[in-house]
């Protein structure tokens, strides 16, 4: 799995031959299709094998941090391969990340990576659906590098009481500010006191796109004088990420969603997000009632149907995919608002960052997310690697809030506030959000289709929904696992954008008249005129009933009418 990389991270007067690295890994290197390494790489390669420093890396998305601490490692183990002439394993590294979809993604690029040395460098990937017994024989059998999240390590380390890693030379944390934020200090803290010896000589990397105090923290933690590169985010002289917002009412975002999708007034791949799980679920059924396709992607879902959905999406299979993102930070100007639980939600698992989305082209906040930083790291899915796209925010005006009870949600209360914040954040970067116009009296022609369908979304649809998703996702990722393994091309018979609830919907829904179309957008004007609800076929109606004449029906007493 080739990880997308921008040209203008790329250091063309460099290669990587020129920085010694084994054969075989030029040869895996040459297969994906690199020419040349990042400016992360070239700094980290050289300082971890020649220098042998810890390392922080700040740099931004499409900047190949992830080969920047794999092939270092990779370099390393085989090099003492060679030096010794045992046949025996040890593990070498152990790779920390916030997610399982993350781990599965670090776990494939490092297969790529070791397709020509895979016998000299085995892994584990410790977030996978393995049971507990076979996960431990696995470890049993110390695997060169081990990929895990810090929370599944540390119930390995309770599993095994006297687990060891004796021969550990690398420790890496990768992205590393969002591994806080999920709330994976304690975990960390375990680590770092009772179960790793992080003795002089364990190589630490870090590797965020943001270094903050909480960052700082862990360095004092695990690090020893470590080189910090904070590169240059060339995103900063990048204009090829546009971002528009809309001021609205709760209830008229699924106004403006239903005329976006419908009219296709936004080409390509969109990624939406919602903040809530039956929001998502809502969403899906309503565009389903106007016969537009989309799948889900929450926490709910067993992770080979998460997995499987990001890659089918990553290869235009889906083109409209609503993800709920469920972290709901804050920003620190929030002060009086609590941080939120940690233990409330799955945290293992995270869509606004972590997922690697390729060639999306527009990413659309449904729902606004609840801090600056959050949109940072949404609209981080878009414009990725060179490549132009837009971001359109829906923003909930204050005086609107709570207007609406069905279509309401508690984050967008301070909607307003976080716009305000994401303006100014986006101004130092270099960003301009502009208003998203358009005449608003040309949305009333698709009002009364939007009502009809809206209130057919009850809460017990919803409900049936989740269920009926989580029942078939469950049976896909279990019951069919094995042979998918066997047949990997019957894969692509397996859609994630089907139905998933019969809701009340009128079929005429799904085809939008001519004549609701704005003047501009009509195929022929002249030809629409009125179009009436009842057809008279020419008759007349008269007036009065049987024979034009009132006539009342009698009640009749069938009793009296019985004979004998």
């Amino acid at each position: 799995m080739a990880v997308q990389v921008a040209k203008d991270y790329v250091d063309e007067d460099v290669s990587f031959e020129s920085l010694h690295l084994d054969p075989r890994l030029i040869q895996a290197i040459n297969k994906l299709g690199y020419e040349h390494p990042t400016l992360v790489q070239t700094q980290s390669i050289k300082l971890s094998l020649e220098d042998k420093k810890d390392i922080i890396a700040r740099a931004s998305t499409g900047s190949g941090k992830t080969a920047a601490y794999c092939i270092p490692i990779i370099q390393s183990i085989l090099t003492d391969k060679e030096g010794s002439r045992s046949s025996e394993h040890y593990t070498k590294a152990i790779i920390l990340v916030p997610t399982k979809e993350l781990s599965k993604q670090v776990s494939d690029f490092l297969n790529d990576l070791c397709v020509f040395c895979s016998k000299e460098v085995r892994l584990l990937n410790a977030t996978e659906s393995l049971g507990d017994d076979l996960l431990n024989s696995l470890v049993d059998e110390h695997p060169e590098i081990i990929i895990s999240t810090p929370s599944k390590l540390v119930s390995i380390f309770e599993n095994h009481k006297n687990l060891t890693f004796a021969d550990l030379k690398y420790f890496v944390i990768d992205e590393v500010d969002l591994v806080v934020s999920y709330g994976y200090n304690d975990d960390l803290e375990k680590l770092s006191d009772q179960y790793l010896n992080m003795k002089q000589g364990v190589q630490v990397f870090m590797m965020s796109a943001t270094l903050n105090e909480d960052v700082d923290a862990l360095k004092k933690r695990f690090c020893t004088k470590p080189a910090v590169l904070r590169l240059q985010d060339v995103s900063e002289d990048n204009k090829d990420l546009r971002q528009y917002y809309i001021k609205t009412g709760e209830l008229d975002k699924f106004l403006l969603i239903y005329v976006i999708l419908k009219l296709n007034l936004i080409k390509g791949k969109i990624l939406i997000f919602v903040n809530d799980l039956d929001r998502g679920y809502r969403l899906k059924l309503y565009l389903q009632n106007f016969g537009i396709r989309s799948c889900i992607l929450n926490s709910e879902l067993p992770l080979n149907s998460r997995l499987h959905i990001v890659e089918q999406f990553n290869k235009n299979v889906y083109h409209l995919l609503i993800a709920t993102d469920e972290s709901n930070e804050q920003d620190a100007e929030d002060k009086d608002e609590k941080k939120s639980s940690k233990s409330s939600k799955k945290a293992d698992y995270g869509v606004s960052r972590g997922v690697d989305f390729k060639n999306v082209a527009c990413v659309l906040n449904f729902d606004l997310p609840t801090s600056s930083r959050a949109y940072i790291h949404r609209v981080g899915r878009t414009a990725r690697a060179g490549k132009s796209g837009i971001s359109l925010s829906f923003v909930v005006d204050a005086k609107e809030w709570g207007k609406h009870r069905a279509s309401s949600l508690a984050t967008a209360r301070k909607d307003e506030k976080v716009m305000e914040r994401i303006r100014r954040a986006q101004t130092k970067l270099g960003y301009e959000l502009e208003p998203y116009q358009f005449d608003k009296t040309q949305l009333d022609n698709f009002r009364y289709r939007m009502e009809d369908s809206f209130r057919s979304i009850t809460r017990a649809a919803i409900r049936e929904a989740r269920l009926r998703e989580i029942k078939m996702e469950l049976i896909t990722s279990e019951k069919l696992k094995r042979h998918f393994e066997e047949n990997p091309e019957d894969l692509a018979t397996l859609r994630h954008d089907k139905a998933v609830s019969k809701v009340r919907s009128d079929q005429n829904l799904k085809d939008v008249p001519d004549y609701l179309l704005p003047k501009a957008a009509r195929k022929n004007p002249s030809q629409v005129g009125f179009v009436p609800f009842n057809r008279s076929n020419g008759r007349k109606r008269r007036r009065g009933g049987r024979n034009g004449k009132d006539w009342k029906k009698r009640k009749v007493d069938p009793l009296k009418k019985f004979r004998k």
